[in-house]
């Protein structure tokens, strides 16, 4: 086992095992180190969240925090930090639009989660239901209803129910692993 259990100098000893320091910051406290590297090892597909701001221009990110909640009624979560440039958006929007990606898409998602400024410059979405901005050409979307914002320290889990929705051309998952986007690999 590779795995440090001692306390770095000058720390008293918690029996918790250390995590190795990280590449980007290697002066980070124990508890970063642990998340940061525990879940860039967990691969993650990749969705992109869209909405209207307040001055009504569209706004979206890419997330890797998308999951379903219930079947009944149909409810999707996403997380997102409240210091995201999208937040004062998705704060104040009643609605969005969450996209799922495919390989194919891999632009889509490097593009939705760069400069703000390039975010919606060209002709990769349109204008959906309530004037929302709605992605070509992904594997699906669904339009929803934000029904809850929770606080959790500085970030927000955010409950969508979902109201319908489109489906595009099948294709292999993306996936967001160890700080890239992938293709999966064999079928087990």
């Amino acid at each position: 086992m590779n795995e440090r259990t001692t306390a770095p100098a000058g720390l008293p000893s918690t029996g918790l095992p250390h995590a190795p320091a990280l590449d980007t910051d290697p002066n980070a406290p124990g508890d970063l180190a642990a998340f940061k590297n525990a879940f860039r090892r967990h691969a993650a597909g990749v969705a992109v969240v869209t909405a209207l701001d307040a001055q009504g221009k569209p706004v979206g990110f890419t997330a890797t925090s998308l999951a379903s909640m219930s079947a009944v009624p149909p409810l999707a979560t996403f997380n997102m930090a409240k210091s995201a440039s999208s937040w004062p958006a998705i704060n104040e929007t009643e609605r969005v639009v969450i996209h799922l990606l495919g390989l194919r898409n891999r632009t889509l998602a490097e593009r939705l989660a760069g400069p703000n400024a390039e975010r919606f410059v060209g002709d990769h979405w349109r204008v959906g239901p309530y004037g929302l901005p709605v992605l070509n050409n992904v594997t699906s979307w669904m339009v929803g209803r934000i029904v809850e914002r929770v606080t959790v320290h500085n970030s927000a889990v955010v409950v969508v129910q979902i109201e319908g929705g489109g489906l595009g051309d099948d294709d292999e998952a993306l996936i967001y692993h160890e700080r890239r986007y992938r293709a999966l690999g064999e079928t087990l």
